[in-house]
């Protein structure tokens, strides 16, 4: 059997239950896919967003609903071995790859300040353009269930907010495009279990800025916050599903004050109390 077919069994078969049941329940529950969809599968090479290609891939084989996919690469800057190890990986995954480039690393590089928000800013922005360029009307992006559970205690701890990722939501600034989240409820270490079953290795972070402490900032709260979550799972091991289903479950009664998304006016539990 051809190594791209034993991956894709492994999707459907060895990890129907934490993987593939997972992301169907998303794409259905949040309803992430309508009929003549053209969506582009952003690539950025790493673990998540491979299997996130193969899923939509086994899904257009299968699926009732008719829709397109464009399986996207975007190289912000590269070096050759990293773009090469990406196209390979697509290679032996059997996955029709459209790359573009683009020069984001070395824009961030000259604009100091916070190079993880103004490069993932300027990711989004270029995949959503090259995107629409070619007829799409979403992009799917690999965030998966503890990238979701993570951003919430981020925001709670350290931005005094209660704010999360969403699993599909409307660009604001490319009219008639959305970004959906297709691995929202897919686990970290069931995308890591899937990686090392099949023996791939995958593109780990290929930030020129990650290596220089002063730009690790970041990066390193969300390893403070992924470092809670496992230390409380010792005493309560369902802590990261009951963070997830919080946020599904608000119970607006005994919040005291919430913040108008479109609007911005702040309101508090007294206007009706």
């Amino acid at each position: 059997m051809e190594k791209f077919k034993e991956i894709e069994r492994s999707i459907i078969k060895k990890f129907r239950k934490s993987i593939w049941n997972n992301f169907c329940g998303a794409i259905n529950e949040y309803e992430l896919i309508s009929e003549g969809d053209k969506i582009a599968v952003c690539i950025s090479g790493g673990k998540d967003s491979m299997l996130m290609a193969k899923c939509m891939q086994e899904l257009n084989r299968h699926s009732l609903v008719p829709f397109e996919l464009v399986f996207l690469v975007m190289n912000p800057g590269y070096n050759e071995e990293n773009q090469r190890l990406i196209e390979e990986n697509a290679k032996l995954m059997n996955i029709p790859i459209t790359v573009f480039e683009s020069n984001i690393f070395d824009v961030v590089t000259d604009a100091g300040g916070s190079p993880c928000y103004l490069c993932a800013r300027m990711r989004r922005g270029c995949l959503y353009g090259k995107a629409k360029e070619l007829g799409c009307n979403k992009i799917a992006l690999g965030h998966h269930f503890d990238d979701m559970i993570e951003t919430l205690l981020l925001s709670m701890t350290y931005a005094s907010e209660i704010k999360t990722m969403l699993p599909k939501l409307k660009s604001t600034n490319f009219e008639g495009m959305e970004l959906i989240r297709p691995l929202y409820k897919v686990k970290e270490k069931d995308i890591i279990a899937w990686s090392n079953y099949n023996e791939l290795r995958f593109l780990q972070c290929a930030c020129r800025f990650t290596s220089e402490s002063e730009h690790n900032e970041e990066l390193s709260k969300r390893k403070e916050i992924k470092a809670l979550i496992k230390e409380i799972k010792k005493v309560n091991p369902n802590v990261d599903d009951n963070l997830f289903r919080s946020v599904h479950n608000v119970n607006l009664a005994s919040i005291v004050g919430y913040r108008d998304a479109d609007s911005g006016n702040k309101h508090s539990y007294l206007e009706k109390y």
